[in-house]
């Protein structure tokens, strides 16, 4: 049984791509013995179109002595052999491999004339296969956050800012994004990206401060096979080499260490990458695009990043703004969030509103989507009150009572943590601000969200006199 992955390489373009450009006929068969890949030498050499041969038996065509069910049912690789070919009734030397997959034989791979390039072959597989699995996680959290990738505001200096990115995508120059968390700078990445003439080759992330230091260099540069215990005997393609003619992403760029900033300096000075245990330098053409949440020109005075990095990469800086400077975007964002996390319609009151806009979102835009989602969860009768908003959105609200002391400071320890009593005064204020701000009680009502009969009861239980404002 040929698993999902190994499938879906199969069938993708780039393994496809690859296999047309080998001038050697590669045949590859699951465990029935089922021809499930041949590549378009085959077609020339054979004269056979494809069709004909996938999804026939190939001890049916060849008999039970082809060299790929050889290889297959013993587990060892059937070299230099001299092989007749019964359907094409020619003799064709060439080399069979087992086909393994997690440590188990799940088919065989034969190719036949040039052996002497087999093993350029197998590093082209290799790394093809590398490529897929990372697409396909790539994909997956790209997918899985597919509404959010849209960058979605409407203050001006944003708008400026997602400019700058439009423009400078144009071009090859490193480009520095800083910025606080959640703030989108890999939006800004990988819209640059999007934009730019490598749109259509690989975009790939690397987060330095996710990775340990021990294992970040193996991560993005690669190293051959037995090049330390442990390591793969194949070797491994590092980030730099996936991302050859597209665009890498080194998030929090400000969290590496001080020996990985010497060997990225040099890979930006050289443009070119030696995996670990290599002697060959590979040269690269890629476009880097770093990001930082962190103070480095701080970093730099205190010895913890390098000045000439600072500069190599900060060719062109781009600064993101935090929410709480365009509050004008809350609102928008909060109805972009509603619908990507329900298809039903949701009303949002008004006092949520207030809240959500004036809160300071120390965790930005990411912050914001994760209470929207709360909310959508927490919400009765598709209404969001403030009784769905996390209880750290309504302390910063009952800070503010109407005389600017903080809530529970009378000396009742226990009122600070008195949820209906917070919710209460929260109410109280937010009534008070509508009666002074509104014309009329009915706009007062109406900005509320409640209704008449609702405010009036309000007004009786919080012993509120509307002739006081």
């Amino acid at each position: 049984m040929i698993p999902e992955e190994l499938k879906r390489l199969f069938a993708s373009a780039l393994f496809n791509e690859i296999m047309d450009s080998i001038e050697d006929v590669v045949m590859i068969i699951d465990a029935t013995t089922k021809v499930i890949f041949v590549n378009q030498s085959y077609e020339r050499v054979f004269k056979v179109p494809r069709r004909k041969i996938l999804g026939k038996q190939l001890d049916e065509i060849e008999g039970s002595n082809a060299c790929a069910i050889q290889a297959m049912k013993t587990g060892d690789p059937v070299k230099h052999q001299t092989e007749f070919l019964k359907s094409m009734k020619i003799d064709s030397q060439g080399v069979s491999y087992p086909l393994k997959y997690n440590g188990q034989i799940i088919g065989g791979v034969s190719i036949f004339n040039n052996v002497a390039n087999y093993l350029g072959i197998y590093s082209k597989l290799r790394r093809s296969l590398e490529m897929n699995r990372y697409l396909s996680e790539r994909l997956s959290a790209y997918v899985e956050d597919l509404p959010s990738r849209e960058f979605i505001t409407v203050n001006r200096q944003m708008k400026l800012i997602l400019g700058l990115a439009i423009k400078v995508a144009a071009s090859d120059s490193t480009v520095l994004i800083r910025g606080e968390s959640g703030t989108g700078k890999e939006i800004i990445a990988r819209m640059i990206h999007a934009n730019s003439p490598r749109k259509d080759e690989e975009f790939v992330t690397v987060n330095c401060a996710a990775i340990p230091d021990n294992l970040l260099e193996s991560e993005l540069f690669g190293y051959v096979g037995g090049a330390f215990t442990g390591a793969n005997k194949e070797g491994k393609a590092g980030k730099f080499e996936l991302a050859q003619n597209g665009t890498i992403f080194l998030d929090e760029i400000g969290d590496m260490d001080m020996n990985m900033q010497v060997k990225l300096l040099r890979v930006l000075q050289e443009r070119e990458v030696e995996r670990i245990g290599g002697a060959a330098p590979i040269p690269l053409n890629i476009r880097i695009i770093a990001a930082t949440n962190q103070d480095l020109e701080k970093l730099i005075l205190d010895g913890k990043f390098r000045e000439d990095l600072y500069y190599r990469l900060n060719v062109v800086e781009i600064r993101t703004t935090p929410l709480r400077d365009r509050r004008e975007d809350i609102p928008i964002l909060i109805t972009h969030f509603i619908k990507k996390f329900t298809d039903d319609h949701y009303v949002v009151t008004p006092s949520v509103i207030d809240i959500l806009t004036h809160y300071d979102w120390p965790g930005n835009v990411r912050e914001l989507q994760n209470v929207i989602e709360r909310a959508c969860i927490l919400s009765s009768e598709k209404i969001i009150d403030v009784f769905a908003l996390p209880n750290r959105l309504i302390s910063e609200e009952l800070k503010k009572d109407e005389g600017g002391t903080e809530f529970g400071s009378d000396g009742n320890k226990d009122d600070a943590f008195n949820l209906r009593r917070r919710t209460a005064a929260l109410e109280k204020r937010l009534i008070c601000q509508a009666l002074r701000q509104c014309q009329n009680k009915s706009e007062a009502i109406e900005k509320l969200g409640i209704s008449r009969s609702a405010f009036y009861q309000k007004l009786k239980q919080y012993g509120i006199d509307e002739q006081w404002f």
